[in-house]
């Protein structure tokens, strides 16, 4: 099992592909790297491909006490220094994308470029009267899941996730048996990252110096809190494109997978594979 120890925690990683620039894949919360599975298939043959379980999920170490998206950030860094990848591209979903952006602002010359889908910094709309109903509704969404974690129903609290945070009514049950285990299996560490008081924050001057291309990508389909994050970063990277896909959500990478590699392939292309 390749693995990779990097600031004190053992990281499950998977490197494939024929191509020789480097693309990381970061997953979001309550999921791992299967969540890239079909992406990274469809992409091997023209990057070297890199996904791997960030801490606390699935096959990568969950160590006890408060963790941070600080930590979560640092592991991403050092695995793209442990695996010779920079400058590489990264491609984040979710919270993943919070990830990749934090990176952007810490260690710009880790990367090559970025691609980010819908990622939930929320904190950015804090000053946004317009937005003030939306954030409530979403902070008290996401605490009642938290509190469902608490009481020992990771099950039930999965499905209230996806059904009334990321993806919309109905979608538990759509979800493969295999998916719906691995969000029960990481139900906790999203606990732990809700607690996390930078989670959903980040800061923005470092960021706003970030000179590498940036495509911020949308579903259409998705729920109404992603769009005014994205507009908000779009207005402070300096070299940013947007993109919105047609017809998809919160995970246009699972669920349109053409569109979605076109997209980032496209994307890379254009500025310089």
């Amino acid at each position: 099992m390749p693995t990779a120890h990097v600031n004190e925690v053992r990281l499950y990683f998977e490197d494939t592909g024929a191509g020789e620039i480097p693309l990381v894949l970061v997953h979001a919360s309550w999921v791992s790297h299967h969540t890239w599975d079909l992406a990274a298939r469809q992409l091997a043959p023209s990057f070297r491909v890199v996904t791997y379980d960030r801490r606390g999920h699935s096959q990568s170490e969950r160590l006890a006490g408060q963790g941070s998206v600080r930590e979560d950030t640092a592991d991403l860094a050092a695995l793209i220094e442990h695996l010779g990848l920079a400058p590489a591209y990264v491609v984040g979903n979710s919270f993943g994308s919070c990830i990749a952006l934090r990176l952007a602002g810490e260690r710009p010359e880790l990367l090559r470029g970025l691609i980010a889908h819908e990622p939930p910094l929320f904190a950015l709309l804090a000053d946004d009267a317009e937005c003030a109903p939306l954030l409530a509704e979403v902070e008290r969404r996401i605490h009642l899941v938290v509190a469902r974690i608490a009481t020992g129903d990771e099950v039930g609290a999965a499905e209230q996730f996806v059904e009334t945070v990321a993806l919309g009514p109905g979608a538990w049950a759509r979800l493969p048996s295999q998916t719906q285990r691995t969000f029960v299996e990481n139900a906790q560490t999203f606990a732990d990252e809700s607690a996390d008081p930078e989670a959903f924050g980040i800061d923005l001057v470092p960021l706003g110096r970030f000179g590498k291309p940036v495509l911020l990508t949308l579903g259409d389909q998705s729920p109404p809190m992603f769009a005014p994050v994205v507009r908000r970063l779009a207005g402070i990277l300096p070299h940013t494109e947007t993109l919105t896909f047609s017809g998809a959500g919160h995970i246009p990478h699972v669920t349109h997978p053409e569109a979605y590699i076109k997209a980032v392939t496209s994307f890379s292309r254009k500025h310089g594979v």
